[in-house]
């Protein structure tokens, strides 16, 4: 059945909301507004009676299937974009990440390799730039053409085996205003996390606690000013990825006042928990929230995220998703730098958000539209074909039932790993149906996906949204 007509709902943009009908065929929109009536039999009508038609999610921050110190997160390419769509998730761009010595082509290859045999939704790819020379530049130009579709790449300001110094990547950001690039920027004190790792051990502070010490808030701060006012320097555009705490948020906020481009992206998790967790009893939860930056040792942090983004100092959303087993994370039961950094969340963003935005009365449905999926579709140059409920657009929508309640947990989610970092937490919002590329792939608590019907979306250089100011 390649035709489906969505009846009764409320469509639900970034900029408007209206009563109408949806009319998909062969995967694409083809028609929105009240009263379609006039099908024939083989197309299938759902009744979105007292539900939203909203665009899929979509995620701009994975990390799938991601090696990371001689281990690999546990969801992989498969079980990671099925997660996505039990959530209402029908897009992600993944990070193509290796350490220093490696060739970001290569990365890119070695990405298209695990991913286009399983991913179940479409996905683009950010490549890290973790050296820098002329060859590094070449291939960076190179990666910007139709055949390859990178539009943004990341630089890491921390973890040794990724981080460039300041001096590269400032001839980094250079080059991505050059070739169109969006700069994306992982913004923390490399040098000063390592040396305050060495004194907590010698101290004896070995547990999870001893992570958000060696990752002071305060340092996120420092790091995301610096890097603002670099990029500012080379007239480059910035994208700052998981802002955890208000002042990295107040940096951001503090040089968009002053005209710099500038795009901060708030994690699931950030806008649902405190660090207050690490310094729990139970060593596995405590464990299973490290990941860097570290979240917000102040309680009030969640709430003051979401207000960041009610106001469009914040502008998207997404989950750094890198889910590790409880197994992998025990790998620094005596060391709490051997915990492998990284957290689940793509199946439960999108409710997530839901609850602590619209439920919660911040923020309204078109603004949990805009940071849950268009606004990352107009950084990212897909818009409108993703993003967006309009004629032409690509079939990737979710009927939202903001009525309904669940509580996430472990034993029914479909991430790979068996521990959620939201475990028990009661959410308002749920994705009832979830279409992608015109298929029904969730509906009635039940998946229905293949391996590779996702597809690779090349992403082109200068986006209108972030060169055309």
């Amino acid at each position: 059945m390649s035709a489906i007509l969505i009846k009764n709902g409320t469509v639900v943009n970034d900029d408007l909301m209206l009563k109408a009908d949806v009319l998909i065929k062969d995967g694409i929109i083809i028609e929105v507004r009240p009263g379609i009536s006039e099908i024939n039999p083989e197309v299938r009508v759902i009744d979105a009676a007292n539900k939203l038609i909203i665009p899929g999610g979509i995620d701009p921050h994975t990390h799938l299937q991601l090696p990371y110190r001689g281990e690999v997160s546990v969801d992989d390419f498969y079980k990671g974009t099925q997660a996505a769509l039990a959530g209402g998730t029908t897009m992600i761009i993944d990070f193509a990440s290796k350490p220093r010595g490696t060739l970001p082509i290569d990365n890119w290859r070695q990405w298209r390799e695990w991913a286009d045999p399983n991913v179940c939704c479409d996905y683009g790819l950010t490549v890290a730039i973790t050296s820098w020379s002329p060859l590094i530049a070449e291939q960076m130009t190179e990666l910007t053409k139709p055949e390859y579709g990178v539009n943004s790449f990341k630089f890491y300001m921390a973890y040794t085996e990724y981080m460039v110094i300041d001096e590269e990547f400032y001839e980094g950001l250079k080059h991505c205003a050059k070739i169109g690039a969006l700069a994306r920027v992982h913004a923390e004190h490399g040098p000063f996390i390592d040396n305050k790792q060495k004194e907590l051990l010698e101290a004896g502070v070995t547990g999870p606690e001893g992570h958000p010490q060696a990752h002071p808030e305060e340092m996120e701060a420092e790091a995301t000013n610096r890097a603002c006012v670099l990029a500012a320097q080379a007239k480059c555009p910035l994208y700052v990825v998981h802002v955890m705490s208000k002042g990295a948020a107040k940096a951001i906020a503090y040089h968009r006042q002053k005209g710099q481009v500038l795009f901060g992206e708030a994690l699931a998790v950030g806008l649902a928990k405190d660090g207050s967790g690490y310094y729990g009893k139970d060593w596995m939860k405590a464990a299973g929230l490290v990941m860097s930056p570290a979240l917000s040792k102040d309680p009030t942090t969640p709430d003051a995220l979401m207000g960041f983004l009610s106001c469009d100092q914040l502008q998207l959303t997404g989950t750094d998703n890198a889910s590790w087993s409880c197994a992998q994370k025990k790998q620094g039961l005596h060391d709490f730098t051997k915990i492998p950094s990284g957290l689940n969340g793509l199946e439960d963003r999108m409710s997530i958000i839901w609850e602590k935005g619209v439920h919660c009365r911040k923020i309204n449905p078109m603004r949990f539209v805009a940071i849950t999926s268009s606004t990352a579709a107009k950084i990212f140059n897909c818009y409108p074909k993703k993003g967006r409920i309009a004629t032409g657009s690509d079939a990737d929508i979710v009927i939202w039932d903001p009525k309904r309640s669940r509580v996430i947990s472990a034993s029914t989610h479909h991430h790979a790993t068996d521990h959620n970092v939201f475990e028990g937490m009661e959410v308002h919002g749920v994705a009832e149906v979830t279409i992608c590329k015109g298929k029904v792939v969730w509906e009635n608590g039940h998946l229905n996906v293949e391996r590779g019907f996702g597809k690779y979306v090349p992403l082109r250089p200068f986006s209108d949204h972030v060169f055309g100011n």
